[in-house]
């Protein structure tokens, strides 16, 4: 008797191959951003997309404070047109990213999520900035 797992056969290779670069495209993660911030690779902006407040009290090193509702086209257009967004919010429980990707989306503009948001990057052990810019960098312990 097969376990749950194998209840239902694999995809063929070539279709998870497909399935998981399709994914990407839409996703990154806590530690490929950090990566590209700490080794000065950045080649996209990154949108923390939760209130003012909430950004005050702890955000990524670098990332913007844009909440999802103000991301009008007039606003985008301080961004030349190609810009890759990042965003993210809280965590797995907050759907603020995914309505700041949609909204990025249907006004032309590429867009990732950050996986995890604020919640997977206290989970690596990152530290974060504070205030209402980007700012000084604390441990996440702090």
């Amino acid at each position: 008797m097969p376990s749950l797992v194998s209840e239902i056969a694999a995809a063929p290779s070539e279709d998870a191959a497909a399935h998981f670069a399709r994914r990407l495209s839409f996703e990154t993660d806590c530690w490929d951003v950090h990566n590209a911030l700490s080794t000065g690779a950045q080649d996209f902006v990154l949108l923390d997309v939760r209130g003012p407040a909430l950004y005050g009290e702890r955000h990524v090193p670098g990332a913007l404070n844009l909440p999802h509702g103000k991301m009008t086209e007039r606003k985008m257009a301080e961004w030349p047109d190609g810009t890759l967004f990042v965003v993210y919010c809280a965590g797995p429980h907050c759907n603020g990213a995914d309505r700041a990707a949609l909204r990025l989306a249907r006004q032309g503009r590429p867009v990732k999520l950050m996986i995890g948001g604020i919640t997977g990057w206290a989970d690596e052990g990152f530290a974060f900035a504070t205030g209402v810019e980007p700012g000084t960098v604390r441990s996440v312990g702090e």
